[in-house]
C-alpha cells in the first residue's frame, strides 16, 4: 500500500450511529489518498463491529485505536492516535461532524510547511441529525442549506457556511472575527510539528485541549489560517454528559500557563517525564 497524502483522525466514544454516518461521509471524498485513524476512547462492542463492517465497505483504510474506558481521556486516545498516522499530515476531527465530499481536499490543497489550518462546523439540530440516510450523504444533501431548509432549518447568516464558494469563501475565511485557533472538529497540521509540541496535554479533559494544542503551535512559531467557510463539516447534535464546570476551569489554568510562560512544550503528553 503507497503511503497516504494525509491522515484522518476520528475521535469516537460509544456513538456508533453518529459514527457510521460520517465514516460514508469519508467514502465520498473526491480526495482519495487518505487513511482514517479512529480515536477511540473506550467504546463498547458496537463500534467494535461497526468499525469492522465498514472496513469491508469503504474505499478508505481504517486504522482503530482503543484503549479502556476510563472517564473522559481523549487528549490520551489523540496522542495515541497520532502515532498511528502513516501521513506526514494529519487533519483532526470528530465522529459526529460529517464532512463534505470536498473535506479532505481544501485540507490538502491549503496545507502549508509553517502552518496549520483551522476549519469551524455547521451544527444540525437533532431531528435533522437523526433523519440523514446513507443515500442522503451520497447525494450530499445535509451540505444543502435547501434540503435543510426544507427539513426545517431556520435561515441564518450561518448557513452561509454551506452556501460559500470560490471568492465568498475566500473573502469570509478573512473577514471572520475569530482566532484561527486548534479547533478538534476541524484543524489539520502537520505530524512533525504536533509531535515537536509533544501533542496533547494529558492532564486535560473537556473543554479546551484542542485549542491549548494550538496555542503551544503558536509558541513554537507555527501560524494559522482560517478556512472555516471552506473546509465544511456539519456537526450531528447530541448531549454532553461529559462537560463539567470542574474540568473546564482546570483545563483554563492549564492554558493560562502555557500563554503565560508561553510554552511550546507539555511535560504531560506523547513522550513522558521518567
Amino acid at each position: 500500500m503507497k503511503q497516504p497524502e494525509i491522515s484522518v483522525i476520528i475521535s469516537t466514544y460509544n456513538a456508533e450511529a453518529w459514527l457510521e454516518k460520517v465514516m460514508w461521509s469519508y467514502h465520498k471524498q473526491s480526495f482519495k489518498n487518505f487513511e482514517m485513524v479512529i480515536a477511540d476512547d473506550g467504546s463498547k462492542q458496537p463500534t467494535f463491529s461497526l468499525i469492522e463492517k465498514m472496513q469491508k465497505l469503504v474505499d478508505y483504510p481504517i486504522i482503530h485505536v482503543w484503549h479502556e474506558d476510563n472517564g473522559f481521556q481523549k487528549s490520551q486516545i489523540l496522542n495515541k492516535a497520532v502515532l498511528k498516522c502513516n501521513a506526514d499530515y494529519i487533519l483532526m476531527s470528530d465522529g459526529d461532524c460529517m464532512a463534505r465530499e470536498d473535506f479532505v481536499q481544501v485540507h490538502v490543497d491549503k496545507k502549508e510547511p509553517g502552518y496549520f489550518l483551522s476549519g469551524g462546523y455547521f451544527m444540525l439540530p437533532m431531528d435533522i441529525s437523526k433523519a440523514i440516510t446513507k443515500d442522503d450523504i451520497f447525494n450530499q444533501n445535509p451540505f444543502n442549506a435547501a434540503w435543510l431548509k426544507l427539513k426545517g432549518l431556520k435561515a441564518s447568516f450561518k448557513n452561509n457556511k454551506l452556501t460559500a464558494k470560490g471568492f465568498k469563501a475566500k473573502f469570509l475565511n478573512a473577514v471572520t472575527p475569530t482566532t484561527p485557533s486548534w479547533n478538534g472538529h476541524n484543524a489539520s497540521g502537520w505530524k512533525k510539528d504536533i509531535l515537536a509540541i509533544n501533542g496533547f496535554d494529558e492532564r486535560m479533559q473537556y473543554g479546551g485541549q484542542d485549542r491549548e494544542l494550538g496555542e503551544r503551535l503558536f509558541n513554537y512559531g507555527i501560524k494559522s489560517k482560517q478556512i472555516r467557510y471552506s473546509a465544511i463539516c456539519v456537526h450531528l447534535d447530541h448531549p454532553r454528559g461529559y462537560k463539567t464546570q470542574e474540568s473546564i476551569n482546570k483545563n483554563l489554568a492549564i492554558r493560562a500557563t502555557t500563554k503565560k510562560e508561553k510554552l511550546a512544550w507539555t511535560d504531560y503528553g506523547i513522550v513522558k517525564k521518567d
